[in-house]
């Protein structure tokens, strides 16, 4: 457990724990969708911190982690066409498709590269005008924009081997979805921040209003998120479900205007799949025809094969919150972050790899 003394402002944290403790007064159970979140709740022991009445349970909020084994396997069959140049984030290289990963397709002959940003992969393509180069675009409305931008800024410069291979969803669909099935009995929603940056609060205006489930914005530093949880404490407290910004200097109600016409422009809605969750409608963005240029999976021939989940994992289960990584038989075993089964041990932001590196005593 970390001590409040080691808290960058201990007097501000103990005030948060104690007004905590006075309204936690009846059985609550929250959700943090975000990874960040999980990884900050779990390396600040801020679990351990709660009165007994309150329980946060980690939600779907990894992208690497919510990606369908089906997708992977796409990523990992570009690659293996000869001449093309697969630009990737860093997380992604490790993670298990049906029966390989772009780290072992890299190994055995293909041009896999890391990047930092999809800007990272434009520049590839400037530099290798023979070759196509296909991104491999994850991530959430966060990293969207700026993959927006990218096939604009190739379009201005006719540029014409820069492809991306759309991987990303889209939150509130998934979260209604999550609701619907009912496998959690939630009170409380942790909402992510980096996402509401851009989306805006507003995106979960639905929670409290379809589902009389309270909802606050929280930031990333200890404080931020006890003051959440403090927050939706005492609208649990007071009976009330309303939506809230507990991170206010990077939140707005309306969000980045300029971010959202920009991916609007480029993208628009798709069904997709997630891992744990199946097909949500509309959770997915896949390039509007007058982009279709720029789309890997128009432009190429390729076949990923049979989509196989990797035995014993419980990866799905641990993305809807209703198991924890301590309750996989394959955790701390088989499934390490040198040898990780699924992808919730590869990625930095997954629920198996902050339970692993910060300890079960957390669950």
């Amino acid at each position: 457990m970390k001590e409040l003394s080691s808290f960058r402002q201990s007097d501000l944290a103990q005030g948060l724990v104690n007004s905590i403790n006075r309204h936690a007064t009846k059985e609550a159970r929250f959700m943090e969708f975000c990874g960040s979140h999980t990884v900050a709740i779990m390396k600040n022991g801020l679990r351990q911190l709660l009165p007994p009445t309150l329980t946060l349970t980690s939600g779907p909020g990894c992208p690497v982690c919510v990606t369908a084994n089906e997708d992977l396997d796409k990523a990992i069959a570009l690659a293996k066409i000869p001449g093309i140049i697969v630009a990737s984030f860093g997380d992604m290289i490790r993670v298990p498709g049906s029966s390989s990963n772009l780290q072992e397709a890299k190994a055995s002959g293909s041009d896999v590269r890391v990047v930092y940003s999809p800007l990272d992969a434009l520049q590839i393509a400037r530099t290798n005008p023979g070759k196509p180069v296909v991104f491999i675009a994850v991530g959430f409305e966060t990293t969207a924009p700026t993959v927006a931008a990218s096939v604009l800024q190739a379009k201005q410069e006719g540029l014409k081997n820069y492809y991306i291979l759309s991987m990303h969803k889209i939150c509130p669909p998934v979260i209604r979805a999550l609701l619907d099935s009912g496998e959690v009995n939630l009170q409380g929603l942790i909402c992510p921040g980096h996402v509401s940056a851009v989306t805006g609060a507003k995106a979960w205006d639905f929670i409290p209003r379809d589902y009389g489930i309270s909802c606050v914005v929280a930031g990333f530093e200890p404080l931020d998120i006890l003051q959440c949880i403090d927050m939706l404490s005492e609208q649990a407290a007071k009976g009330e479900a309303k939506l809230e910004i507990a991170y206010r200097r990077s939140v707005t109600y309306e969000g980045n205007l300029t971010a959202q016409k920009i991916m609007e422009q480029v993208f628009e809605p798709s069904l997709t799949s997630w891992r744990g969750m199946g097909d949500v409608p509309d959770s997915g963005l896949k390039l509007k025809p007058e982009f279709a240029a720029y789309d890997a999976e128009l432009k190429f021939d390729f076949d990923p094969g049979p989509t196989r989940i990797q035995k014993g994992c419980i990866c799905g289960e641990v993305l809807r919150g209703v198991k924890t990584p301590s309750q996989c038989r394959l955790f701390r075993k088989i499934c390490t972050p040198l040898n990780p089964v699924g992808p919730c041990m590869v990625s930095s932001e997954g629920s198996c790899s902050a339970h692993y590196h910060y300890g079960e005593n957390n669950d």
